[in-house]
């Protein structure tokens, strides 16, 4: 496993550096321009940094408290102040600093103050409209990985701070500023439909290669604050994941109790004391105490806890908080440690890192290279020059190798069409396109202590039977394509895990127009027996075409 850690890292290396190459041949080519020049700067800066993952939904979703809960520490203001309404990065830095960038003028340092732990970042009489966006950089270890960005919520009453929102995530005329986001969504609406079916195709360009996730926020709320709340809101998530308009937009839709995450992950040693005498109440007086929130809130001599001190609580965990943190310290949580921990476990966020570490980290290189070259690109069109042959065969070269866009794009797919092959052929589809992660044996379906020997011989067996069924006479061409992709991933993971010899060539794939097409059973035939499968074909049209074309343009 240490060898083809060891080969995922290098490609990883490779991509950025090829890029880096790319960006210093333009320089040499425009090395009189200092337009171009700064833009070039820019983008090596982009490729350099960590993973730009923005927190996006409605307003009131909870992104801001999702993005403390995230963090570990409450920073992020959540309240409805000027500042919430002003795009804000959270990046690692050594000491803390905020930097305001205004519309019109120069940058600036703002003062650090905090109030109940959360920053106040005070705009200094300028309105939210008069801020592009604001920096802020913070020394956790966390932000080491990723910058993580707060969006003003979608669908305000002020167009204004929703078009904020657009302005940065969807751009019409450039890539997204993110290479990724995490959306959040309390009940699926139109508007959150279309501002995913934006990103799509503005994050990948004509690809149109998915990288969002879903979360279902608030979940607790769900199950109006009962203990199975976060039951109840799984199987809801379950229901969007299949649901024909977002299957194909997010790979995944995640319920996550955002407020119990953040009260967890920050809880306080005096908190876990006052639930711990609310845990050792009697049973009625517990149950009567914690009915709901007005009664919890309201006077009562059950326990000698004051009003103010539960108001705190209900503010910091809510309702279902609450009763979740008395049931797990009944049940044996006896250190506030351990009340934290189980209390992470229970609210959805665990769930929701380890996608984003499988699906979005595992790709960050890939993913950043995208945007980058994206940009390049248009910076190019911007500024035409002639001697620009190497840079335009540089990107060409690095984008052809892009091949992590269309697993993504395969595996939405693969939820909101299905795919056009047997259960078991689709699951393992998913499988080595890297559903349940990227490391090799993951995609292979063997377990973590496989050896390399048990490695090569699965990605062999697993190539033979691929490439069978592309040269198939009675294979359809929807099917070839998702060979394709397929023979293509199994390509990577025996060049990580060292399998010797080329498992895949341009000569495996029949062309449009050859056997491959299906001779025995065409779409329209298979359409007629699986209308589930085989009844998204426009965008089976796509992923041919994605398949033959540069996934990054």
């Amino acid at each position: 496993m240490t060898t083809a850690v060891q080969a995922s890292e290098a490609q990883t290396v490779d991509v950025i550096t090829d890029a880096d190459g790319v960006l210093s041949a333009a320089a040499a080519v425009y090395h009189r321009d200092a337009t171009v020049l700064a833009g070039l700067e820019r983008l090596r800066s982009r490729l350099h940094e960590p993973l730009r993952l923005a927190i996006a939904g409605m307003v009131k979703a909870g992104k801001s408290t999702l993005l403390n809960a995230m963090l570990g520490e409450e920073i992020a203001p959540t309240d409805t102040g000027e500042c919430t309404k002003v795009v804000t990065w959270y990046r690692y830095s050594a000491t803390p600093n905020i930097t305001m960038h205004p519309r019109v003028g120069p940058p600036h340092r703002m003062p650090i103050r905090r109030e109940g732990g959360r920053l106040v970042l005070s705009l200094g009489g300028l309105s939210a409209g008069e801020v592009e966006w604001i920096d802020v950089g913070w020394p956790l270890e966390g932000l080491k990985r990723v910058i993580l960005i707060d969006t003003p919520g979608i669908g305000s009453l002020s167009e204004e701070t929703s078009a904020r929102t657009h302005r940065f995530l969807t751009p019409q005329e450039s890539p997204s500023a993110a290479d990724a986001v995490v959306y959040l969504m309390r009940h699926l609406h139109g508007a959150d439909v279309h501002f995913l079916e934006a990103f799509r195709d503005t994050a990948a360009g004509a690809a149109q290669t998915v990288c969002a996730v879903g979360v279902l926020s608030r979940s607790d709320e769900i199950g109006a604050g009962r203990i199975d709340s976060l039951l109840s809101a799984g199987r809801v998530a379950q229901r969007y994941e299949r649901d024909g308009d977002l299957a194909s937009l997010v790979l995944r839709v995640v319920p996550v109790a955002g407020l119990l995450a953040e009260g967890a992950r920050t809880l306080r040693e005096s908190e876990y004391i006052a639930l711990r005498e609310l845990a050792g109440l009697g049973r009625a007086d517990r149950e009567k105490l914690i009915v709901s929130a007005d009664r919890f809130a309201g006077p009562s001599t059950a326990t000698t806890l004051s009003t103010t001190v539960r108001e705190d609580l209900l503010a910091r965990f809510g309702i279902f908080g609450v009763r979740l943190a008395t049931a797990l310290i009944r049940g044996g949580a006896h250190t506030s440690s351990e009340l934290s921990d189980q209390m992470v476990q229970q609210s959805g966020l665990l769930e929701l890192q380890d996608f984003i570490a499988a699906q979005f980290h595992t790709r960050a290189a890939t993913l950043k290279t995208r945007g980058v070259l994206l940009e390049l690109e248009q910076l190019l069109r911007a500024h035409p020059r002639d001697g620009l042959d190497d840079v335009h065969a540089g990107i060409e070269r690095i984008t052809m190798r892009a091949h992590t866009l269309r697993e993504l794009a395969l595996l939405a797919l693969a939820r909101s069409d299905g795919l056009p092959l047997s259960d078991a052929d689709a699951d393992e589809a998913q499988r080595i396109a890297g559903v349940d992660g990227t490391a090799p044996h993951m995609r292979l379906g063997l377990p973590a202590d496989a050896d390399a020997a048990a490695l090569r011989a699965s990605v062999t067996e697993k190539t033979d039977h691929w490439r069978s069924l592309s040269l198939s006479p009675l294979t359809d061409r929807a099917t070839v394509h998702v060979c394709r992709t397929i023979l293509r991933s199994l390509e990577e993971i025996a060049s990580e895990v060292g399998a010797g010899r080329s498992l895949w060539t341009p000569t495996d794939v029949m062309l449009a127009g050859g056997p491959g097409d299906g001779t025995g059973q065409d779409a329209g035939e298979q359409g007629e027996k699986n209308k589930r499968r085989l009844g998204g074909q426009k965008r089976w049209k796509w992923l041919t075409l994605l398949t033959e074309r540069n996934p990054l343009r």
